[in-house]
């Protein structure tokens, strides 16, 4: 073998990386930790001196982790930190049991949940696909372990105890499955999440103000159901008793959403998603949903339609749990990421409206969540499952509220709230 050939291309190949990868630089992810601690938490106001929080992440967003926990401990706060691979998790949907799948140690979790006054969870995949070859059901057993963790959590959130947020940190497989660069990829991070403006703290502080004009609006509105129109799509809603309409809290970085968890129960017709779902390691393309008094009585998908019914039987994951629309003022996102983080919150041409199937969000309630008891959430048609899928939709739509008095009035046309 001639060696010299060999270091010719092995240098080549080397500044080809190097051209191709990029880096996300220090100063930008300071300012997206500052985002997460001193914004996202505490509702939009931050974390506060002495709470804890629980930062959790995947190995490849160490960088961004890093930083967050330095920007806690200099908040006066104190990290504890969870790293993931992703191959742990591979290996036990591949190889457990189903007692294994289901194990709970339930006093490690009871004490964490006792402990955390906040939750910070970098999405960071190095392969979004690392679970297409593991059975469906047993991802879905492995997801339903840490069910009563999770309860435990929505307690405390009820009684104003806890707050938790989502970001992203993009790797090249990332930016891969959404067929851009990993520079592209990054470049719709740093605008959704206003990481190119001097106090970017500052500038999501003007957006949620913004948002919350318009909540204040919806709110005011004595809505009984929604008629949404679109593309393969004819869907009504009932809004259900005691509910306000949400957006604005910081729980995803970024979030430009307005939605509220309906009551299931009148859910009424068909809706068509052109967006893929990426979903425990599987794509789910062009899903129709149809309800009949408010349950999924059909659905269907061009790609991996097992999945989407393996997803769907889960207990209380065939009714709806969220109902959003996102104004394409607001959002600064255009490209489609493969990543329901960012694509729940697409803005482009027409913004966009999804749908969660399964669990609701109990601070949709019109009222004092501490005081309320799971039957009578239940009572008010909340949705309780373990299960909480987004399904996204960009097409054009109209949706058009059908108030209280029988009277009609169109909310939100062309992408754009119109109220």
């Amino acid at each position: 073998m001639n060696t010299k050939i060999v270091k010719k291309v092995t240098k080549k190949a080397i500044k080809k990386t190097i051209a191709t990868t990029y880096t996300p630089p220090p100063r930008l992810l300071k300012k997206y930790a500052d985002v997460m601690i001193k914004f996202a938490l505490n509702s939009g106001k931050g974390m506060k001196k002495g709470d804890v929080v629980y930062l959790v992440t995947q190995i490849p967003g160490l960088p961004l982790a890093k930083q967050t926990y330095k920007t806690i401990m200099e908040m006066g706060g104190y990290p504890i930190i969870s790293i993931i691979d992703d191959d742990f998790k591979l290996i036990q949907v591949k190889n457990a049991s189903k007692q294994q799948l289901t194990f709970f140690p339930d006093k490690f979790y009871r004490g964490l949940a006792d402990t955390i006054d906040h939750w910070v969870r970098i999405i960071a995949t190095d392969d979004p696909m690392y679970l297409k070859t593991a059975d469906p059901a047993k991802v879905l057993l492995s997801n339903s372990a840490t069910r009563k963790f999770r309860e435990w959590l929505d307690q405390k959130e009820d009684k104003g105890k806890f707050t938790w947020t989502l970001c992203l940190y993009a790797t090249e497989n990332m930016a891969k499955e959404a067929g851009l660069s990993l520079e592209e990829y990054w470049d719709q991070i740093t605008r959704a999440c206003f990481l190119n403006e001097a106090n970017p703290v500052q500038k999501w502080k003007r957006v949620f103000s913004e948002m919350q004009r318009l909540l204040n609006r919806l709110n005011s509105l004595p809505i009984k159901r929604l008629h949404i129109a679109a593309k393969e799509t004819d869907l009504w809603i009932t809004l259900g008793k005691k509910r306000k309409w949400l957006g604005g809290s910081g729980r995803n970085i970024p979030s430009f959403e307005i939605f509220t968890s309906p009551d299931w129960r009148g859910t009424e017709g068909t809706i068509y998603f052109d967006q893929p779902l990426y979903r425990y390691g599987n794509v789910i393309k062009d899903i129709r949903l149809e309800f009949k008094k408010g349950k999924i009585v059909k659905a269907t998908a061009k790609t991996n339609e097992k999945m989407l019914k393996e997803l769907i039987k889960q207990k209380n994951a065939d009714k709806i749990g969220e109902f959003s629309l996102t104004d394409t003022r607001f959002s600064k996102i255009t490209k489609f990421m493969a990543e329901t983080l960012y694509d729940e919150n697409f803005g482009g041409k027409y913004g966009n409206t999804h749908l969660a199937v399964g669990k609701s969000y109990h601070d949709a309630y019109a009222g004092d969540t501490s005081k309320m008891k799971k039957e009578e959430f239940a009572a008010l048609g909340f949705n309780h499952s373990q299960e909480h899928t987004d399904i996204i939709a960009t097409t054009d739509r109209t949706v058009t509220a059908e108030l209280i008095n029988g009277s009609e009035v169109v909310i939100y046309r062309k992408g754009k709230f119109v109220i």
